[in-house]
C-alpha cells in the first residue's frame, strides 16, 4: 500500500487544495491530508475547524483521511508510514519556495516530494487571497465549497 501526505494550513480549504488532494488520491492508495497546527501562527479558523471543513470536503474521496499535526512534517510522515509528500504548484514562485523544503525533507527522512501542477482555473487561488477578497466584500464562492464559503462569511461577519 502506498501512502502520501498532503500538508497545508488550509485556512480555509479551497477548491484548488481539493483538486490536488483528489488527484493525489488517484496516485496513491491512501492520502493523509495533514493540517499544520502551529500555535504561533495566527489563523482565521482553529485547527479543529479546519479539520472539520476538510473532513466534510473530502468525505466522498476513498482512501483520504484528515489529521492535524505539530512539529516536523517529516516526523509526521514517519509516524504515518508515508513514502511521499504531495504538494501543489501554482507557478514558478511556488516551485522556488517548495524546492528547498523538498530537499530538506529528503535530507531529514528520505521522503519523496511529488509536485502536482495546479489546474489553470486555480493558479491564482490561495487561502490568503480568498480571505482578503471576501473580507472586502468580493465574491469568492467560485473557489470554495458551499459549506466552506458559508463558514468563511460567518467568521468574517464576527470580526
Amino acid at each position: 500500500m502506498t501512502r502520501a501526505v498532503c500538508p497545508g494550513s488550509f485556512d480555509p480549504v479551497t477548491l484548488g487544495h481539493l483538486d490536488i488532494v483528489t488527484r493525489a488520491a488517484r496516485l496513491f492508495d491512501e492520502v493523509v491530508v495533514a493540517i499544520g497546527t502551529n500555535a504561533s501562527k495566527r489563523r482565521l479558523f482553529t485547527p479543529e475547524e479546519r479539520i472539520d471543513m476538510l473532513v466534510e470536503a473530502t468525505a466522498h474521496l476513498p482512501g483520504v483521511r484528515v489529521e492535524g499535526f505539530t512539529g516536523l512534517l517529516t516526523d509526521f510522515c514517519a509516524e504515518q508510514g508515508a513514502e511521499a509528500l504531495v504538494k501543489g504548484l501554482r507557478g514558478s514562485t511556488d516551485y522556488e519556495y517548495e524546492l528547498p523544503m523538498a530537499r530538506m525533507n529528503d535530507h531529514l527522512s528520505g521522503v519523496e516530494t511529488v509536485f502536482v501542477a495546479a489546474r489553470p482555473q486555480f493558479t491564482h487561488v490561495s487561502s490568503s487571497l480568498v480571505k482578503e477578497v471576501a473580507s472586502l466584500g468580493g465574491d469568492v464562492s467560485a473557489f470554495l465549497t458551499p459549506a466552506v464559503h458559508e463558514r468563511l462569511l460567518a467568521r468574517l461577519a464576527q470580526r
